[in-house]
């Protein structure tokens, strides 16, 4: 049985032969980063109220550590696919 593919479709084939799962890491980036801007919003409403400080402050701190690290992660993503395109 042939097969027949279009070019377009042989090309993300090849895309995501090379980087496996990159719309699933983007994903779980995007989810991540917004779990974490939930939280943040959260603690820094109880910092606000200031209600358990000693808590809340370093509850903050990771919040926005995890935001962050999703930040920087979806942009060497981003980037690590631009460039892949470039090569070809």
């Amino acid at each position: 049985m042939s097969q027949k593919f279009t070019p377009e479709k042989m090309a993300r084939l090849r895309a995501e032969a090379k980087n496996p799962y990159r719309s699933l890491r983007q994903f779980i980036y995007l989810c991540f980063g917004l779990s974490g801007g939930v939280g943040g919003m959260i603690f820094l409403l109880q910092i606000a109220a200031g209600r358990d400080l000693e808590q809340a402050i370093p509850n903050l701190a990771v919040q926005a550590g995890v935001v962050g690290l999703m930040i920087f992660l979806w942009r060497w993503e981003n980037k690590n696919k631009l460039a892949s395109q470039e090569k070809k």
